[in-house]
């Protein structure tokens, strides 16, 4: 009987979360020798848990395209979350959420629709209406926004990426023995642009916009996270379009993955995790110990990047900033990056590649804009010519003695327009 009700527990959280969700999303266990996980589609997953119940249970938050937990395969943003660490601070769960509901809650931070007790922590969750993963920097830059806003109570950012699980209702944390309970406070989905509007700061705060009418710190925050997202997508694209046979290129590839989800995750440990995944998949992958090797300096450059003395010295040397701050041609160069390559990729891309595209932007900007192709271009031209030809003759055959002067009066056209055409 208790565990017909765990289960119910458990189905329920996870239809709460996920109903009328698409894509994959996974189940977890955590063992001695890390995760234990599967995929499940969202009309399979109730049929299943049964098979889950037990000690340390997670699921995942966001769904996945495809059966891999991973940053790259994103299908759908469902939710926003914040895992608060209240015991490594000696607060008691139940007196920070009285403070969370006096102090914050639809003040500095909308009222969340899920808190799960996790044994040892709170864990607060806000659903949002599913977006694609092309939201993903906006749904990092508030994600960030909620966690600084619960940094002083043990905000955990290494447990703040769109790949995150969290502890499931009813599940056993081994760590104390405490049984997982969730709280359940309203089942309204946010809009992610709504919450940016309402409660990133710094669209309240920054008076002058950018050329294209986005505040400059919001476009900055947007572009570090593009950026790292983009780069963490083409360096997977780019294995895929070689057939994941990149001998020669592992080490590097491995190196530059690591580094970018450590800028992006801030978080890591699941960095060298994905990574070694990612070397997994492989034609002939390189050895734990290898890749740990080729990819220790990516981590320290990360961690370099948070150190404001090496912050201070690089920019000393001329630099932006402390960490790797590599140039598309370098990256293009280091990888022999083919033409053919970067016209399926987003961000490692040369000058042809770029200009290439700049071309065809504009081209379709000025046809749906309503601007017409040449041809279309060249005829009205001949047409509006025919139509000029016609009033200067009509004002001749009617003015037979008028100078050039008088009839581009007469006809509202230039003296250089009258004079060319009747040239002809």
């Amino acid at each position: 009987m208790e565990n017909a009700n765990i289960l119910k527990k458990a189905q329920y959280h996870t239809w709460f979360q996920h109903k009328d969700s698409s894509g994959y999303i996974t189940l977890a266990r955590k063992t001695k020798t890390g995760f234990k996980q599967y995929h499940y589609k969202p009309n399979e997953l109730a049929n299943h848990l049964s098979k889950w119940l037990g000690e340390d249970i997670y699921f995942s938050q966001n769904t996945f395209y495809k059966p891999s937990r991973q940053i790259e395969t994103i299908r759908e943003l469902r939710s926003l979350y914040v895992d608060t660490d209240c015991y490594l601070l000696n607060l008691d769960p139940e007196w920070l959420l009285g403070k969370l509901q006096l102090e914050f809650f639809d003040q500095l931070i909308p009222e969340p629709n899920i808190i799960i007790f996790s044994g040892q922590g709170l864990v607060l969750i806000w659903l949002i209406d599913p977006v694609p993963y092309k939201a993903l920097p906006l749904w990092q830059a508030v994600q960030q926004y909620l966690l600084q806003q619960l940094k002083e109570f043990g905000g955990d950012a290494k447990a703040s990426d769109a790949a995150r699980v969290f502890r499931i209702d009813g599940s056993i944390n081994s760590k104390n023995g405490e049984e997982v309970h969730v709280e359940y406070r309203h089942d309204y989905r946010y809009t992610l642009r709504t919450l940016q509007e309402e409660y990133l700061p710094v669209l309240k705060t920054e008076k002058t916009p950018s050329k294209r009418g986005r505040p400059k710190k919001v476009q900055q925050l947007f572009n570090t996270y593009s950026l790292h997202h983009a780069r963490l997508l083409d360096l997977v694209k780019l294995v895929e379009l070689r057939n994941y046979d990149v001998k020669g290129s592992r080490e590097l590839i491995c190196f530059l993955y690591r580094y970018w989800q450590c800028c992006y995750l801030a978080d890591p440990d699941e960095a060298i995790h994905q990574t070694l995944f990612l070397n997994s998949q492989f034609k002939e992958p390189l050895s734990e110990k290898e890749v740990l090797r080729a990819t220790k300096s990516a981590q320290k450059a990360w961690d370099a990047k948070s150190n404001e003395e090496a912050n201070r010295l690089a920019k000393e040397k001329g630099y932006p900033g402390a960490g790797y701050n590599l140039k598309n041609s370098t990256l293009i160069d280091w990888l022999a990056i083919t033409e053919d390559e970067q016209s399926h990729l987003k961000t490692l891309i040369g000058r042809f590649e770029k200009r290439k595209r700049n071309t065809i932007a504009k081209r379709e900007k000025r046809r749906t804009e309503g601007v017409r192709p040449r041809k279309k271009y060249l005829e009205d031209q001949n047409e509006l010519q025919l139509d000029k030809q016609f009033l200067i003759n009509k004002a001749i055959s009617r003015h037979p003695e008028a100078t050039i002067r008088e009839i581009a009066e007469l006809t509202g056209l230039t003296r250089s327009t009258v004079h060319r055409l009747m040239k002809k």
